[in-house]
């Protein structure tokens, strides 16, 4: 029996959830572990990998605003 999780050729592997297990929902209705809204995070296993990367990326410019992130300047 093959264990083998490679996808073949043209199979997607899905976008993995960014929740980090910390479900708590601000007055903005955003997540403050995963910084989702509360519709992304209820749609997510419904919505295309394009889809989810649209999300990541719009969690990711939430964290970045909300000062909850450390951001390493590389070293000269």
């Amino acid at each position: 029996m093959s264990t083998d999780t490679t996808p073949s050729a043209g199979t997607e592997l899905p976008v993995k959830s960014p929740c980090v297990h910390v479900c708590v929902l601000d007055n903005q209705d955003i997540c403050q572990g995963c910084y989702r809204s509360g519709m992304e995070i209820s749609q997510w296993g419904r919505m295309s990998n394009s889809d989810k990367r649209d999300v990541l990326t719009r969690c990711h410019q939430r964290e970045l605003v909300s000062g909850n992130v450390f951001v390493i300047a590389p070293s000269s």
